[in-house]
């Protein structure tokens, strides 16, 4: 075990000691010789020259011992040069000791100033109640003597409290604590146990014990005080009341406790005890009025002292906020959140009970938007108070603005407003760089986006099978209104602002949900016109077949063709959105994300239209050719619709291989692209051949028809696929070459009649020899696929 280490630091505490013990030699010896200097004849002392301890560093790690004390010279005692206290050690114990000893000190100046005194005044207050109990049980005073006995104890306990204010404060403080609480329980005892005094005097009585608490409480500068007087003031409507429904007087009294505690604010702001009055005066307020239900017999003394209490604790919270200069903590605007909505609650409350007032529920909402839209006024106008408070209760503006149009309004009206106020609230947040304005707007975006979801399921519900004109009704016009206020927002969400707001995720969600919810609406809102328009025109082609029947046996008859019409005109409509906001994507907006989204809406529309949309276009042929009443005529538009179709189809089928070639997507996706085309091409051409065959009157040959019409298919994709060298269109021919085959022999061999099978038989084994043909000339251009294809 190498022991060097140690052994240079033990060489090392030697040196040290060894130049301690010549420094206090040297010392020692002026000492001496100072003595011996004054004893003479009165000649000057020397001065005794200054020691300065030299420390030697440790040395390096591994260092041998031998050379500890070469690398460490000892200097001549009386050397001065600078060294850290060497005492150090010992500092640090006494300031340790001092600073235990302190603690130690402030427990027990604690415990011996405080706690002591405290529970000894509770102590005294237990004994004068049991004494006085004990009176009281074995009639040792009349009930009068009690009651003054009772005050004079107080009084004397008051008196000595205050005489000894001067010299002992902290336990002055709680005397007069203990005094207060005396005078209250005597008084309330004069009261109620031996009805001494009326309730008028004992109202009166307890105003001037309050009085004298917030008096005391600022006196003192002890917050404890204030409590006791507190407790004891919120206790008087309980301990008071008589039952005889007067608590209009009680309620005054609380205000008058309020209004001291609004005093205190100013003084001291306490915040425990703002939180105790808060929470006391409206939880008695509460139990009184959710106790009456909806009995209207306190109609607007309800409103009135609820809206003085609120005033009251508005002004509280605000006044040492706004006079301090301080900024607001959460527990600030937890307390202005609760006071507003507690407010706003019991006023929602009361009105609604009342059949007459209900009407007037908008306008109290809106009152509410005033009174805080009056106070961020104020505060903005003479800069009171730091902007987040301004923003604070211009928030609360909002809020409540947006409650009132729910309330008050109904229908399309609240769509609107809260459309117009998201989009005044994005402006400012996102132009103007006010972050919580924007956060505002965020819940009200998606508000009122369900507001309009609510409106347009109510318009299906009650006005579906109505006379409703199509793009001149409340609803188209809310559809409208959002619309632009969407496009306004999305205008704006794409502009770069000089300073960004936090809460990140938020912008990026807003970023895809506004332009989203845009298009979904728009789609939406014409789709619905459409609908509208065809269930107008389905009411109006009624007709009543039996007019001479008993009224509500009437026989009636609609053209249900019309269902179908709507049918095919929505997917004309929804072929040529899809198209157009691919188109705009691509040529003006140029978004990635969105050409993904364009990718899956155009895959997901052509599926709809080629399974659904092209069964109703059969549909609408066969009520041309078929109709279904003998009252209606059919139009030949039945057939005409279906060509309309194809045209939008291709348009949108052209934008896909816009989208693909565009770049937007990062993915090659010319492939799928190939599969889509063709296989929407032959499902095209398969419909139309049934349609044509039914048109001629020949529909029972489609079986035939579409096995030949297959095979030729297969031969052109076989022919497109070797001109291009592409061997998925190739391998997709042979497929639907096979499912041709398969469906020949296990489908339309049993249908069909011998020269039906001996065409079709030659019709398919030439086709299958062309293709081997084809395969076989030109089968030096089929390249090995690991080639790009162009």
């Amino acid at each position: 075990m190498d022991n060097s280490e140690k052994i240079n630091l033990l060489l090392i505490k030697l040196e040290n000691l060894l130049l301690r013990q010549q420094s206090f030699d040297a010392e020692i010896k002026n000492l001496r010789d100072e003595v011996k200097a004054l004893q003479s004849s009165g000649a000057a002392p020397t001065q005794i020259p200054i020691v300065n301890e030299p420390v030697i560093a440790p040395p390096p790690r591994n260092t041998p011992p031998s050379q500890v004390i070469q690398n460490n010279s000892i200097p001549q005692p009386f050397q001065s040069t600078p060294q850290p206290n060497l005492n150090q050690p010992q500092a640090n114990f006494a300031e340790r000791f001092k600073r235990e000893n302190m603690v130690k000190s402030d427990f027990e100046k604690f415990i011996g100033e405080n706690l002591i005194s405290k529970i000894g005044i509770l102590i005294l207050i237990i004994g004068v109640a049991i004494g006085a109990k004990y009176a009281i049980d074995h009639d040792m005073i009349s009930p009068l003597t009690r009651i003054i006995l009772g005050y004079a104890v107080g009084g004397g306990l008051m008196a000595f409290a205050i005489k000894l204010k001067e010299k002992y404060e902290n336990f002055s403080a709680v005397l007069v604590s203990g005094a207060i609480a005396i005078m209250y329980f005597i008084t309330y005892a004069a009261y109620d146990f031996y009805a001494l005094i009326p309730q008028v005097l004992a109202f009166a009585l307890m105003v001037v014990f309050t009085s004298f608490t917030v008096i005391a409480a600022i006196k003192y500068n002890k917050q404890v005080i204030a409590h006791i007087g507190l407790v004891g003031a919120y206790a008087v409507p309980f301990l008071l009341s008589d039952g005889s429904g007067k608590v209009g007087v009680l309620f005054t009294y609380m205000a008058i406790i309020n209004i001291g505690i609004l005093i205190l604010s100013f003084k001291k702001y306490w915040k425990p005890l703002f939180y105790a009055s808060f929470g006391l005066t409206w939880i008695i307020f509460l139990s009184w009025r959710l106790d009456l239900g909806f009995d209207n017999r306190f109609f607007n003394l309800s409103l009135l002292f609820s809206t003085i209490f609120f005033i009251i604790f508005y002004i509280t919270n605000l006044a040492y906020k706004i006079t301090k200069k301080e900024i607001f903590g959460l527990s600030d605007v937890v307390i202005i959140l609760l006071n507003s909505f507690i407010y706003y609650g019991i006023g929602y409350f009361i009105l609604s009970g009342n059949k007459n007032s209900v009407g007037l529920l908008g306008l109290f909402t809106l009152a509410n938007a005033v009174i805080h839209f009056v106070v961020s006024l104020i505060i903005y106008k003479k800069e009171l108070a730091d902007r987040n408070l301004f923003y604070l209760i211009l928030a609360m503006v909002i809020t409540f603005i947006t409650m009132a149009a729910p309330v008050q309004l109904n229908g399309g009206w609240v769509t609107i407003f809260w459309t117009v106020e998201a989009a005044v609230l994005f402006y400012l947040g996102r132009v103007k760089a006010i972050a919580i304005y924007e956060k505002l707007s965020f819940p009200l975006i998606f508000l009122a986006f369900l507001s309009l979801l609510q409106d347009w399921t109510s318009y299906d519900v009650f006005y579906g099978s109505a006379l409703v004109k199509p793009i001149l009704n409340v609803g188209f016009l809310t559809s409208i209104i959002f619309i632009a206020s969407f496009t306004w927002m999305f205008y704006i969400s794409k502009k770069e602002t000089e300073k960004p707001i936090d809460w990140g995720w938020m912008r990026q969600f807003l970023s895809y949900s506004i332009p989203t919810i845009l298009i979904f609406v728009i789609y939406i809102t014409f789709r619905l016109e459409i609908s509208k328009y065809f269930n107008s025109m389905f009411e109006l082609s009624r007709i009543t077949t039996n007019p001479n029947g008993k009224v509500g046996y009437e026989n009636y008859q609609y053209n249900y063709n019309y269902q179908k019409l709507q049918t095919s005109w929505i997917y004309i409509y929804t072929l040529f959105f899809a198209a157009v906001i691919t188109y705009f994507n691509i040529k003006r907006i140029k978004n990635g994300q969105l050409a993904v989204a364009n990718l899956v809406i155009n895959l997901l529309v052509v599926v709809l239209f080629l399974t659904h949309g092209l069964y109703t276009l059969s549909e609408l042929r066969d009520n041309y050719l078929h109709p279904e009443s003998k009252f209606f005529t059919i139009s030949s538009f039945n057939i005409s619709i279906r060509y309309l179709s194809f045209v939008f189809f291709g348009l949108l089928i052209f934008q896909c291989y816009k989208l693909i070639r565009s770049g937007l997507l990062k993915q090659n996706l010319k492939t799928m692209f190939d599969f889509l085309l063709y296989i929407s091409i032959l499902w095209i051409i398969s419909s139309e051949l049934i349609n044509l065959l039914e048109l001629s009157g020949t529909q029972e040959t489609y079986k035939l028809g579409l096995s030949i019409l297959w095979g030729v298919y297969s031969l052109i994709l076989i022919s497109i696929g070797l001109a291009q060298n592409k061997k998925h269109l190739r391998i997709g021919a042979m497929i639907l070459f096979g499912i041709t085959l398969i469906k020949l022999f296990f489908y339309d061999i049993y249908t069909l009649g011998t020269i039906a099978k001996t065409i079709v038989f030659v019709s398919l084994g030439v086709l299958l020899l062309i293709i081997s043909f084809l395969y076989n000339k030109y089968k030096h251009l089929i390249i090995d696929d690991a080639k790009p294809e162009n």
